[in-house]
């Protein structure tokens, strides 16, 4: 039996995107915690603590740059470029797929780490797997230095998306900026889909809520 801690050091994951995962975990505990429908949380709880382990791969590192601390940005770009190696290139996605198999985490689980991406949201609304929608929502969730409502969540990840917009038309390439504006609708859909059958409210979910869950999550015996 493992720890997400020893995972974490084993596979040398930046510190930020340790505590990144672990407050995921704590929201979408917190939200299994206070479900009406039966609900697979411990699946639900390992999705959440290990879908971004191969993030590091498509980071443009020193853009925070206090995340870099203490080990500072040569060492992590060494990281980067280890991991990058080893699991063949920067698509994230497939990273996070190659590390959950070598963790021997459980196809249910892999198929709920595919499904934390924006892009995906709308596969998720339709999708009747309400894991699925608690890890989608449970990310949306979580900003870079804490938990946010889904309003500040999203206004913050539509202006980063409309300057890769302008960056993209600069270089002659199309960019549909009304596709974040759907995407957005259909959060705000997910959102309401899964505290129609929860106990609390999304107005619940805080950083002084999940800070006791993140403790507990650290020791979280992983098979």
């Amino acid at each position: 039996m493992k720890t997400p801690r020893e995972i974490y050091a084993a596979y040398n994951i930046m510190p930020a995107l340790q505590t990144h995962q672990l407050r995921v975990a704590a929201v979408g505990k917190l939200i299994c915690d206070n479900f009406t429908q039966p609900v697979g949380k411990n699946d639900v709880i390992l999705a959440c603590l290990f879908h971004d382990m191969g993030n590091i791969v498509k980071f443009k590192l020193g853009q925070i740059p206090e995340f870099l601390e203490p080990e500072g940005l040569a060492y992590w770009e060494n990281v980067q470029r280890e991991y990058k190696l080893k699991y063949g290139g920067a698509d994230q996605h497939a990273v996070n797929e190659a590390i959950a198999r070598e963790l021997g985490l459980s196809e249910e689980v892999i198929s709920y780490i595919a499904a934390v991406s924006f892009s995906k949201v709308g596969e998720v609304v339709k999708s009747a797997s309400f894991e699925k929608k608690i890890c989608e929502y449970s990310d949306s969730r979580v900003g870079p230095h804490g938990v946010l409502s889904l309003d500040e969540r999203l206004r913050d990840g539509r202006t980063r998306y409309l300057n890769r917009i302008d960056a993209a038309q600069q270089d002659g390439v199309a960019a549909p900026a009304d596709t974040f504006e759907e995407l957005m609708r259909l959060e705000y859909e997910l959102e309401e889909q899964i505290f129609t059958v929860a106990d609390i409210t999304a107005e619940a979910i805080t950083d002084a809520a999940v800070a006791p869950l993140i403790e507990e999550l650290w020791e979280y015996t992983v098979a």
